[in-house]
């Protein structure tokens, strides 16, 4: 098979490698670049969730491209309006020509006499494909698309009803005047169960354990206002900055301060649902604010169902599914039609490919996190993965900036390897989380899988937007830890020099 040939590969065409294609073009546009994608469309999770009223969890003046401002008066945006979007930016872009669907990357090899990746693909149609790059930008998420999370629940089998998750909702499924239990306490459950009771006889949400919430209009007044008496790029960059500076402020407040940020929201949906409700059992987590990812509910739209009876809470654990509902650890049995497992994601490491460096397998769990993007002692890869304390694109825009820098950096000093390696003394460094101080299921059950941190710049994942934006805009390229080496012999156009046309 004769492989294809570019300077740099993106692999996944959601928010993150769409960026990745703009940066590129912008940026470093002497690069030539595909974007594979294993599934039919653009978009990721936006293309992937269909379920009732999916929408953003953060405001779309931040979770939006910082090169393409967001229009719309909802600032808490719905799925369908979200891949408009992402549409128009590939669109206006001339993105189309570089991508290539149905191929889903299986395998990268690196050789360092070639200073290439080799990266096969499983396609579609059952055939493989071969691409062969210098540069590999992983932009493929961080959870499996073949299924989400689902815990063993004794019984499941007996339910002679409807379950179903969310990463697999069904297009025909008609829950009209059905009893609906949805399980989960997270961001899926919170929009999931106010979509649904319009329609439903009742919904039931049922957690183990709650999650601090926090109501916010979904139309963003400030936005709305510079954008009749700005121009629209002027207008989103100061919202998108004061958005920045609210959601840091807010977070910063909650590690210094958590009881008083404890306080305010309890206090919050104390006021949503009068005093006589059980606030302390259904909404009083036992761990501090932003320990996991705070719940947003737009337009109180899920306090507005509970008042009015077409939702209840029920906070328990579950003993055992029945023919006919949920039997509770507390014997209440909640009756049910159709049972919703919005239980979570199964996080992967790098979309679930077999990584090699000159034959020998990578062990992602043993690598240094540089910069919370690359891995000691793997070359020109890097991975885009955004803020779990903020909007994801924040953070996905700074990586594509450094990956440019990156680029151009080789190109200019006619080098074709960028490393990440350990210094004398800091491969004896104290491994700690590659996200640290985040308890969500989710995450705990996969940290072990992923590269760790150390106890110093630039090992580390700081999930920090002011020092990431420093680190990533203005810090040294070259700074001793990134090792650039593999002099390219007549230039470095020469290593790829039958890439496929730019």
């Amino acid at each position: 098979m004769v492989p294809e040939r570019f300077d740099v590969v993106v692999v996944g065409a959601g928010i993150s490698g769409i960026g990745a294609g703009v940066h590129l073009q912008d940026k470093s546009p002497d690069h030539s670049f595909v974007i594979l994608e294993g599934r039919e469309n653009i978009g990721g999770t936006w293309d992937l969730f269909k379920y009732p009223g999916v929408r953003s969890d953060s405001d779309m003046h931040t979770l939006g491209f910082e090169f393409k401002p967001w229009k719309a008066d909802k600032s808490i945006a719905d799925g369908p309006s979200i891949m408009e979007y992402l549409c128009e930016t590939v669109v206006e872009n001339d993105l189309q020509r570089h991508m290539r669907f149905g191929e889903r990357v299986v395998r990268a090899e690196w050789s360092t006499p070639h200073a290439t990746w080799t990266v096969q693909t499983a396609r579609s149609d059952g055939s493989s494909g071969l691409f062969v790059c210098n540069y590999l930008f992983m932009c493929a998420g961080y959870y499996s698309y073949k299924s989400g999370y689902l815990p063993e629940f004794r019984g499941l089998e007996r339910f002679t009803g409807q379950i179903i998750h969310p990463q697999q909702w069904p297009d025909d499924l008609d829950y009209t005047d059905k009893r609906v239990v949805v399980i989960g306490s997270g961001a899926t459950a919170v929009t999931i169960v106010p979509a649904m009771a319009d329609r439903a006889a009742h919904v039931t949400m049922l957690q183990r354990s709650p999650t601090y919430m926090v109501s916010r209009p979904d139309r963003d007044p400030t936005a709305n206002f510079l954008r009749k008496v700005l121009p629209a790029k002027l207008a989103y960059n100061i919202t998108r900055a004061k958005n920045t500076w609210r959601q840091q402020l807010v977070y910063r407040r909650t590690r210094s301060h958590p009881d008083d940020i404890k306080k305010l929201l309890i206090g919050g949906i104390r006021m949503e649902l009068g005093g006589r409700y059980p606030v302390d059992k259904h909404f009083t987590p036992k761990y501090n604010p932003w320990d996991q990812r705070l719940c947003l509910v737009p337009n109180s739209d899920l306090f507005a169902a509970i008042r009015s009876g077409r939702v209840s809470m029920a906070t328990d654990t579950i003993e055992t599914f029945t023919e006919t509902g949920v039997l509770l650890s507390s014997g209440q049995h909640i009756p049910a039609d159709v049972i919703v497992t919005a239980t979570g994601l199964q996080l992967v490491t790098l979309g679930e490919a077999d990584f090699s460096v000159d034959g020998v397998p990578v062990d992602f769990a043993q690598t240094r996190t540089y910069k919370g993007m690359s891995y000691s002692s793997v070359p020109n890869l890097a991975t885009s993965f955004g803020y779990i304390n903020a909007s994801w694109t924040l953070r996905a825009d700074l990586i594509c900036t450094y990956v440019c820098r990156l680029l151009n950096h080789m190109r200019a000093t006619d080098t074709r390897q960028c490393t990440p390696q350990l210094r004398d003394g800091e491969a004896q460094m104290p491994r700690r989380p590659w996200i640290d101080g985040f308890s969500s299921g989710y995450m705990q059950r996969v940290m072990h899988l992923m590269p760790s941190q150390g106890d110093r710049e630039p090992w580390l994942n700081p999930q920090n937007y002011d020092k990431d934006k420093k680190m990533f805009r203005e810090g040294a390229v070259d700074d001793g830890v990134m090792q650039f080496t593999n002099q390219a012999k007549g230039g470095i156009d020469a290593t790829l020099a039958t890439s496929s046309p730019r």
